[in-house]
This record gives structure tokens, sequence and C-alpha cells, in this order.
């Protein structure tokens, strides 16, 4: 049986030092490591050692009973969430690490969130019980009001190494306050162990139950105990007779350069030499595939080859050059859809005597690996921007490039990243008609639902575009990010529908249709009433009550909104919604003002219409104008020459009716 466990937790939690325990008691690494003393197995890149912390993620493989587990090492800091929750989406079951002595933190609220929403079942462990200030009683209540009131706590002293022997009365009582069915078989009188063992582990697996222990992991304390109860609550049901099917979630590249693709099997069995298809289907109708050169099962950063891989698997292979993380593989079709996105940008300070292209090649590898970098040329400013979530990211990441690249580059000051949208619906249209080329598109832009995205459909009858030539447009709809018109920034929320066009039968090639949609679109925007977004947090502050008229004062003032405050012993919470660009620093402040003793957890909210528009429009300067890759001005022909028609002109030049 495959499973694969996923450790997650806040930064300094303690689940390095959790997972190097598991690893050495299922013999699978022969002395257990420390963060502090830089020689944690999962911690293996030099950046990781030096900073204490885990940036990538990455797996140990052990064997325990009749259990082939993978047990995935993940991010604990807020900056590398997206690191995360890429490694999420692979997860058979989770296990979040809380402090016994800081309890539910903010980015633990954050990843528990995460979990729920894609349903991973869920086992929590506190750790750190030995320290000074540690209360397993107040953390537990803590995860009943901030996470689940479904916690089911497991005493160590309760877990005897017999499956059956495992569940007690309280745990029968537990699992039956949860179920009607159980219920009546409880006030019955019916206690067989076997029945409530599998009861438990189904109400688990759906995620109505939530297991938790405690310990300390750095004095071995638990660890083992909690094993135990792992592999007698958990277990995978993956088929191998199918056709194969899996899903990429990391890119990475070995010391030679080799692109090394990292995929969850779910179902079937794939081989060395084997064409394994992925990502989107083509034009044709075909997805990209390619040989698969040799198959790796990592642990840490060592690897063995393999000859095949099956269901359940978490394996890496060589021979796939495109494959992108959240893409399918094999018979699986949907790509992963993440919430974890950045809302910040820096641009690259470099030497001017470097090759500009060479660096952005270069920094290409590294938006494989991380596709939340977004790493984009900006030709209007001359200058290379990334996307991030922190400044962390940023220290990080001048590190990589410099380790990596041998080349020393600086960032500049962090940025808020704007997106744009519309108000209204409009119809924009536009006309590719140079000598010996041909191409018109006339599409209906609307408003969509907020942090909704792109999204394109078609009612253009085939007698006026073949079906061809109306999926070319919907790819070059979506092969890149769009430009608003108010700052250049990304445009979103948006339904794309295709109206009508038209085509030449000699004169037509692929690229016209590139050209006049992307007119028809920048056309559509410029006649349309569009509006600016900023990304918002949804904040958690608690201060003690002589504090809150300060912190109702600040939040009114960084144009955020709140919620009653609710009152808890000494203590106030208030929560609330507020923009990024207000709130990214404010927890400086409010740590100063209540002394140490206030604390604010912020999480990414999506995007909201932007609180000073007009500054923002101000300063960033955008000439529409003056952008190189877009025009809303259409071509024409007229006496073997081509020649622009301005866009606000442009419809009364159309062929199509």
């Amino acid at each position: 049986m495959n499973k694969t466990i996923g450790v997650l937790a806040h930064v300094d939690a303690g689940k390095t030092t959790f997972s190097e325990q598991i690893l050495y008691h299922t013999k699978s690494i022969r002395s257990r490591g420390r963060v502090d003393h830089k020689n944690a197995y999962l911690d293996s890149h030099d950046i990781e050692k030096d900073r204490g912390i885990t940036i990538f993620s990455d797996q140990g493989v052990f064997t325990y009973n009749d259990s082939t587990c993978y047990l995935i090492d993940t991010p604990g800091h807020v900056d590398f969430s997206a690191e995360m929750e890429r490694a999420i989406q692979i997860m058979d079951y989770a296990v979040i690490i809380i402090s016994a002595v800081e309890g539910v933190q903010g980015h633990t609220e954050t990843v528990w969130q995460l979990l729920r929403n894609q349903n991973i079942p869920t086992f929590l462990f506190i750790n750190k019980t030995d320290r000074t200030g540690a209360n397993t009683e107040n953390v537990i209540e803590e995860i009943r009001s901030k996470m689940t009131r479904d916690v089911l706590y497991i005493s160590a002293s309760c877990e005897s190494g017999s499956g059956i022997d495992f569940i007690n009365s309280n745990i029968i009582e537990f699992i039956a306050e949860r179920d009607e069915t159980l219920l009546e078989r409880y006030l019955s009188g019916n206690y067989q162990k076997d029945a409530w063992l599998s009861a438990l582990k189904l109400m688990i697996n759906e995620c109505r139950i939530f297991p938790c222990m405690s310990g300390s992991a750095l004095q071995d304390i638990g660890t083992t105990e909690f094993l135990n109860v792992l592999d007698k609550l958990t277990d995978t049901d993956y088929c191998s007779d199918a056709e194969f099917g899996g899903r990429v979630f990391k890119i990475r590249h070995d010391e030679q350069g080799n692109r090394v693709t990292f995929i969850k099997a779910l179902s079937g069995i794939i081989s060395v030499k084997d064409r394994l298809c992925y990502g989107e289907t083509a034009e044709d109708g075909q997805r990209p595939s390619e040989k698969i050169n040799q198959i790796r099962i990592y642990s840490g950063n060592k690897y063995k080859t393999v000859e095949s891989a099956s269901a359940g698997d978490v394996f890496a292979v060589t021979g796939l050059s495109n494959a992108n993380a959240g893409e399918g593989v094999g018979s699986i079709l949907e790509k992963s859809v993440y919430r974890m996105v950045p809302t910040l940008k820096s641009n690259v300070i470099f030497d001017g005597s470097l090759n500009i292209k060479e660096l952005l090649n270069k920094l290409k590898l590294l938006e494989a690996e991380d596709p939340a970098l977004n790493v984009e040329w900006n030709e209007r400013l001359q200058q290379i921007h990334v996307h991030i979530m922190g400044v962390i990211q940023l220290e990080v990441l001048k590190q990589i490039i410099a380790q990596r690249f041998s080349i020393n580059v600086e960032f500049g000051p962090c940025q808020v990243l704007y997106k744009e949208t519309i108000s209204k619906a409009v119809n924009g249209c536009g006309h590719f008609e140079p000598l010996k080329h041909y191409a018109e598109v006339h599409l209906r832009l609307e408003p969509a639902q907020r942090n909704s995205g792109i999204s394109f459909s078609s009612v253009c009858h085939i007698d006026n575009l073949m079906p061809s030539y109306q999926n070319l447009i919907r790819s070059h709809i979506f092969e890149k990010e769009h430009h608003g018109i108010l700052t250049g920034s990304g445009l979103t929320d948006l339904n794309i529908t295709l109206l009508t066009g038209r085509a030449h039968q000699k004169h037509t090639s692929g690229g016209d249709f590139r050209e006049a949609a992307l007119r028809a679109l920048r056309q559509g925007l410029e006649k349309a009433e569009c509006i600016l977004l900023e990304p918002y947090y949804r904040f958690k502050i608690e201060v003690e009550q002589e504090n809150l008229g300060r912190v109702l004062s600040d939040v009114q003032k960084l144009q955020g909104t709140f919620e009653a405050p609710v009152t808890e012993g000494t203590k106030v919470k208030v929560n609330g919604r507020g923009p990024v660009a207000s709130f990214m620093n404010y927890s400086i402040d409010l740590i100063s003002f209540t002394k140490g003793k206030g604390s604010i957890s912020l999480f990414f909210d999506g995007y909201d219409v932007c609180h000073n528009e007009a500054a923002v429009i101000e300063n960033i300067a955008y000439n529409k104008d003056a952008d190189p890759e877009y025009t809303s001005n259409s071509i024409f022909c007229a006496k073997g020459a081509g020649y622009p028609v301005p866009g606000e002109k442009a419809e009364e030049y159309m062929h199509c009716l």
C-alpha cells in the first residue's frame, strides 16, 4: 500500500525535527539530524542549512508494516506558501505540527484552510510539550476554537500497539456523537472494537474527525506512538490496473542541468521508455507527449532508478521538457488551481554588462521550478519583474541566483501587484490584413465574478469560422497574461465570447488570428469602463482590551473593515478585511504599541476594487498607446499594401457585419 503523507506547520513549530524522527524510527536514516546543527536529512540545500528553515518541499521514503510511505516535508514560512500548496495537491494525508508553547499561529490557520479546501484527511501533533510554558490543554482548546470542533485527542498512553486495543470507550463515544447510525449502535451496547476502528478510519478519510496527539519531537517523546496511530488509521486504494494517470507537482534541475519532473501516480503503471502525454490539448486535438528516459525515486537529495512506477508512487522522471507543476499527465486532464498567489512584485537589478536574454533564460529555469515567480520582461520600463510572496523570498532568490548561476543581482522595492477588469459589457473587434495575411475577430467582453479569472466561449457559427480557427483564437487568449489600459496590470475577472470572425482560404495563417484577437481585446478594453483591482487580506487581530480602540481606529485609517469584536477573557479578537498595500507592514506597528502582546494573522483574500485608484494610476503613469505588446489599431489592405486604422474608427472598416 502506497501512502503520501505531508508534514506542515507554522515556521519553527518543529516540523523538520518531527520528520527526522519518523524517518529514523522506520530505519530510513541512520541518525537523526537537527535543523540547528545544519544536518537535517530533508533540509539538504545549503540555503536551508544557513537559514535554518525549510524552503523547498522534499520527500523521504520509508516502509512501515505493509505500507510504503512518501513523507513530504514542506516549507513553514509564509513566503514559501506556494511551494507548500503545490505539495498539498498530491497528499493522501497531512500532519500539522503545532507548538505547545506558541499554539495555533497565523500560518497554522492558513495551512488548515488549504487542507480543508482540498479535503485532505488531517492529523495533528502538538509538539514541544517538554518546553517551559507548554500547555497541551490550552492548545487543544485553540484548535477547537480556531480550526475544528472535531479534534479527537489520543493520549500516547492509550496506544498499545494493537489495532483492536487502540479503540477505547472515550474514542467510541466521540465517534458515536458524530453519526446517528453509530450512535444507535453505541446506545445498544455494541462495542466491537474492529467495527469502531473501521468507522473511525472512514470518518477520518471523510474529514469528519481529526486525530491529535502530543509529544516532543526533539526529545523523541510521543513520535513512535504517533507513527503507530498514523499507520492504523490510514489506508489508500489506488488502482494499478487502470490507464496511467498522474499529476506533476514539482520541477527541479539536477547537477547536470537535466530537467527533472516530479509526479504523483494516481492510477496505472508507467515504465521507462513509455511515451507520456501531458498538458492541454493542442489545436490538432493531441496533447504533447515525450519518452520517459529515467524514473527516479528520491529520498532526501539522493535517488535510486527504477524501471517502473505504479499508482500511489511519488517519483521523478527525465525526458519531459515542458511539463509544468499542476498539470495532469496520462489520463488526467485537468490542471490544479492554486489559491496562494503572490501579491507583490519586484524588479531585478543587475549589472549592465550582463546579457539580458541570457539572464532571462536563467530566471525562466527558476520560474519552471516556482511558477508563481512569473518572470517577465517589461519592454516599456526595460526591466525584469518577478512576482513574490514577501521580502524573505527575495533574499533567498538572490542567494539561489548567486549559487546556481554565479550572477549577483539585487532587487528593487516590493510593489503591490494590481489587476484590472471592466464594469460593463462591451464588444471589441480586430482586423489584421497586411499583404498576403488575413484574419478578423469580434469579441464580447463581460465582467465576471470577482477572482474568477478569464473564461472563453464561442457563439461563432462554423459557417463563418471553422472550429480549428475558433480553437486557435481561444489558445491565443490564454497564451499569456494581457495588459489592462489603466496601469498595464494583468487583466482578470472577464468572460470573453467569440461572436464571429473571418478567414481567407488562401492567405490566412495561424499567427494572423493572434494579431486580430489581441487587437479585438484591446479595442474592446479602450471602449469599456475599466476598474483597477488590488489584493486584499483577511485579518485576525488579537489584543488586550485596552488596545482595542487603537486597533479599530487603525483599521479604519488603513481603509479596512471589521466585524464586531469578540471578547475572550482579557483578550479581544477583531476579524476584518483590508488592502494588502495598507496592511502589509501593520504587524510592526501592532507589536510596538501592544509591547509584543498583540498578534495579527493575515490571509490572502483575493482581489477587490482598489481603494486609491486615482493615486495608483498617477503613480504608475502607464501610457496605453506606448505599450509595444498591444495596440487597438487594425490593419487593412488596399491596392496591394496594408494600412492602419485607429481602434476608435476600426468598426467602420470591418468585413463582418
